[in-house]
């Protein structure tokens, strides 16, 4: 994975978030890819990511699929547009509905593997599916509806 990934492309205004803004040193950095027709990004959870020792909190696995979903999001957005990422204006989406199904306990210490499909791109909105793999098995799965940022909220106004 050589090239950027999709969150490098936010601009900086809106590169905060915790879950995968480059700019946010104390957030999770997630950076996600695409794989054929799929999009990937990988996460490695640390001892403070616990629910029980050994197992990952479900908030991070929803935090995963989040930021996971609004990044491929923003990608089909610019395919969709047959715009090169990064092309002005930029494209950045925010999370509408968000729905995580926990599958099996997720094992603590292994990388993550998150894994994304595009279901919908209709308008502003887009429709993303979601998985992580932890240990060669699925044990959680999401859905994000994603929406293109109000411009009110863009510059804080």
């Amino acid at each position: 994975m050589n090239e950027p990934a999709f969150q490098d492309y936010y601009p900086d205004e809106l590169s905060h978030c915790y879950g995968c803004g480059r700019l946010n040193e104390d957030g999770l950095q997630l950076k996600s890819h695409w794989d054929g027709d799929e999009s990937v990004a990988f996460f490695t959870p640390r001892p403070e990511h616990t629910a029980i020792p050994g197992y990952v909190y479900g908030g991070l696995l929803a935090s995963l699929i989040d930021c996971h979903g609004t990044g491929t999001a923003a990608a089909a957005g610019y395919q969709a547009a047959g715009r090169p990422m990064g092309s002005q204006p930029p494209l950045r989406y925010v999370t509408a509905s968000l729905h995580v199904d926990y599958l099996r306990p997720t094992p603590l210490g292994n990388p993550l593997e998150i894994r994304g499909r595009v279901k919908e791109v209709k308008g502003r909105k887009v429709i993303i599916e979601a998985w992580i793999i932890a240990d060669n098995a699925i044990c959680v799965r999401g859905e994000v509806v994603a929406v293109q940022l109000p411009e009110t909220m863009r510059f804080g106004s």
